[in-house]
């Protein structure tokens, strides 16, 4: 059984004080030698330079130690596909399909589990915040739990349990496109109308102070167009993020026009879903004028480019997004790999595939994504920064691996994006307490095994 909100919340109590000695330290311009930070009451109280000693009583993070990760784009269950669809070739649309069978097994107790081990490889890559784009709502064939929301309060505890922090996306998922039904697999996804959906995630509790609650339209093809406005009137009564997938494939591209006489982009942009407080996720297929609405309109994008390559989706147009205001973050989506740190890199790289040209964003650039504006995407402002009032969450990167050995330390940020892993995240501090020490989970001490055991329960 998973953890109840009460124990969920005990399991995440905040550090009351602490002191921490950085080695190396990023402090969103440059990279400072010799960085003391103060935490009390999970945050950060005082940050000091100039300091070439652990002081008395400090815990020292050797290497680069960046402000925590954020992971904006997550589907926790998706980690069991890894490997599987890997096999053979196939497209989107058959990926898919592979997925409904690995969803329909999931249970309250098995998705928490599965969540947990999942949220724990991501405190071993540096990340200390997921944002969980959350659909798999009702029991197979749609039948509700005695909880309507035991699905994403397995979620919220399985975060605590892990020791990171959730923006738990609740997501609408009434349509299997444009009007039609949903299919036997989507049953347990849909609550039937918008506004049936928002009053079950009205009943939504985010035990802990780990857990925020936002919303997300699944995509143009799943929500009505008639009700898009419903969800975004929820969030925005709450000033609440909301998220959606948005132009991933052409395919819902040209049946949006078909349907709408319009791109999926103009259809939320008419119905008041784009705001700054909207991430549109993937956004791979827009025009000029798609890409105007939304930076326009202040809303973020998240890029998951290693999930966009490995589904043969395409190279979104990140550089062009940001120049109009789109601010842009990072996430794993599908966890074909767990590594924000290539997500960053992989932004530009792509970027320099598509144009043949090079250094389209500094590492600093690129960074902020995988860490501010990241955490802003998901609601958590006060995070992402290594700075007086800012959460204490905190990621620290050996310089010494087979990988980062080498360069000078000031060029610790190009060396984390350039040449760093996930296998090189050393430390990882949420709200204080060490979450990673050398390399091993505190409270999850056998991830693989956690990972291999609660994947075969769920395997089809």
């Amino acid at each position: 059984m998973h953890l109840s909100p009460q124990e969920a919340a005990t399991t995440h109590r905040q550090t009351a004080s602490a002191t921490y000695w950085l080695e190396h330290a990023w402090l969103g311009t440059h990279v400072e030698p010799g960085v003391t930070v103060d935490v009390a009451d999970g945050r950060i109280t005082a940050v000091r330079t100039g300091t070439e000693a652990p002081p008395p009583g400090a815990v020292a993070l050797r290497g680069l130690t960046l402000p925590g990760l954020a992971n904006a784009h997550s589907h926790a269950f998706h980690r069991a596909l890894r490997g599987t669809v890997q096999v053979g070739s196939g497209t989107f649309w058959t990926w898919r399909e592979v997925m409904y069978n690995v969803a329909d097994q999931l249970t309250p107790d098995s998705y928490y589990a599965l969540a947990r081990a999942v949220y724990a490889e991501m405190a071993l890559a540096g990340i200390t915040c997921v944002g969980e784009f959350h659909y798999l709502h009702h029991a197979p064939g749609g039948t509700r739990y005695d909880n309507p929301n035991a699905m994403g309060e397995a979620l919220i505890a399985a975060a605590a349990a892990a020791g990171i922090r959730i923006t738990l996306l609740d997501t609408a998922y009434l349509s299997a496109g444009f009007g039609t039904p949903p299919n036997h697999h989507q049953l347990r996804f849909s609550d039937g109308t918008a506004e049936e959906w928002a009053q079950r995630a009205d009943a939504l509790k985010a035990a802990g102070e780990h857990a925020r609650i936002g919303a997300a339209i699944h995509s143009v093809r799943a929500v009505p167009a008639d009700q898009l406005s419903t969800v975004a009137d929820w969030t925005r009564a709450r000033q609440a993020p909301l998220h959606v997938h948005l132009s991933e494939q052409t395919a819902e591209n040209d049946a949006c026009r078909d349907a709408h006489g319009c791109t999926p982009t103009r259809l939320l942009a008419d119905h008041g879903a784009l705001d700054r407080r909207t991430t549109a996720v993937h956004a791979t297929h827009l025009t000029p004028e798609d890409i105007g609405l939304l930076g326009g309109a202040g809303t973020g994008v998240c890029m998951c480019p290693t999930t966009e390559r490995d589904l043969a989706d395409g190279i979104g147009p990140a550089a062009p997004l940001q120049s109009h205001g789109s601010p842009l973050s990072l996430g794993s989506d599908s966890h074909a790999v767990i590594d924000l740190l290539e997500e960053a890199r992989a932004m530009e790289l792509d970027e320099r595939l598509r144009t043949r040209t090079r250094g389209h964003w500094t590492a600093a650039a690129l960074l902020r994504a995988a860490t501010a504006d990241g955490h802003a995407a998901l609601g958590w402002d006060d995070a992402g920064t290594i700075e007086s009032g800012a959460l204490a969450d905190l990621t620290t990167i050996a310089l010494d691996s087979v990988r980062t050995a080498g360069p000078l330390p000031r060029l610790g940020a190009e060396t984390a994006v350039f040449a760093a892993s996930a296998a090189d995240v050393r430390h990882t501090v949420v709200g204080g307490r060490q979450i990673v020490r050398d390399g091993v989970h505190t409270l999850v001490p056998d991830v693989p095994t956690a990972l291999a055991a609660s994947i075969a329960a769920v395997r089809a």
